[in-house]
């Protein structure tokens, strides 16, 4: 395992900072690096912290206003012109709102768009649900040609942004809107399609994408004192998923628990079952949400109340321990 993580995680003194604010420092310093770039957005530049950009490069910013359709629809044709287009929006509404546009004109004609997918999962806290959107991975991972990436926390968003910028490629990033704690360092890697052992164990396999990772942290230090040892994977890359880190440590621990701040339909949890229902069949229990949509409240009291929090997801692996051998021997 080489994945350096923040010494300060699992104490009181560990730094928040929203994911998306490291989108934005990342798209500024791709904008200085590249003058191919130009940024698009549908009325919420300072939300989805596009705002840098802007600032920075006004004439290479488009604000398309409240036409989620027209901005992606937008970005297309200047990718087809040679430039590297990103567009930002709440998730909800891109790709919730424009997704028969992202299918026919950015991932049909293979166009490298970068569609930026903000304040996604139940975290977004009072807007409710209308606005916390789960189904956005489900919609984009089935999309032939698209990538589809979830930072799991700021420093990690930056890294990735920079990446995405020259990787000739329709991408789909999705980010938080609250602040959540920051578990890699500057010294992490971070490689477009590759998935990080950020703690060992033989007891069962913790998968994590997104603001669900440091939650598994949690969890797994957690578990640590009754005795058990989870091994944690971070999958900020869930298309193209690195099957190759996932299937070796599922063969040590021979259990499974997938963890995200979404739909477990469709989503992370349902291709890591499709990865293991093809090549190695194991208990698997995800967690995530359960067929159903959010609600008003508190991000950290709703976190708690979908048992998404560290403390819920240790309590759910022990009773998923308990009840459910390690896979057949000989798969």
């Amino acid at each position: 395992m080489n994945y350096p993580l923040n010494p300060d995680i699992y104490t009181e003194e560990v730094k928040l900072e929203p994911i998306r604010a490291g989108f934005g420092r990342g798209l500024k310093a791709a904008g200085a690096a590249n003058d191919k770039i130009v940024a698009l957005c549908a009325d919420l530049t300072d939300s989805t912290k596009m705002s840098e950009f802007k600032e920075a490069f006004p004439e290479r910013f488009i604000e398309m206003g409240v036409a989620e359709q027209n901005l992606v629809t937008t970005a297309s044709g200047l990718a087809r012109a040679g430039k590297i287009p990103f567009t930002s929006s709440y998730a909800a509404f891109s790709p919730g709102r424009n997704w028969e546009q992202i299918r026919t004109t950015i991932a049909l004609n293979d166009q490298p768009v970068k569609i930026i997918g903000s304040h996604a999962g139940v975290s977004v806290g009072q807007d409710g649900a209308t606005h916390q959107m789960l189904e956005d991975v489900a919609l984009m991972r089935v999309l032939p040609n698209m990538i589809v990436i979830a930072p799991g926390d700021s420093i990690e968003a930056e890294k990735a942004t920079r990446l995405i910028a020259e990787n000739g490629k329709p991408t789909y990033m999705r980010l938080a809107r609250e602040k959540t704690p920051i578990f890699s360092t500057d010294d992490s890697p971070f490689v477009i399609g590759k998935a990080y052992v950020l703690r060992e164990g033989h007891d069962i396999t913790f998968i994590g994408t997104g603001t669900m990772t440091y939650q598994l942290l949690v969890a797994a230090k957690k578990l640590e004192e009754h005795g058990l040892h989870a091994e944690v994977v971070h999958v900020p890359t869930i298309k193209p998923l690195d099957e190759e880190t996932i299937l070796t440590s599922v063969r040590k621990t021979g259990r499974v628990l997938t963890a995200e701040e979404g739909q477990i339909i469709g989503g992370l949890g349902g291709a890591i079952a499709e990865l293991l229902g093809e090549h190695l069949p194991s208990p698997l229990h995800r967690v995530g949400m359960q067929d159903r949509f959010g609600e008003s409240g508190d991000p950290d009291e709703l976190l708690k109340h979908f048992r998404l929090d560290g403390r819920s997801i240790a309590e759910t692996a022990r009773q998923f321990m308990d009840r459910m051998p390690r896979y057949h021997q000989g798969f």
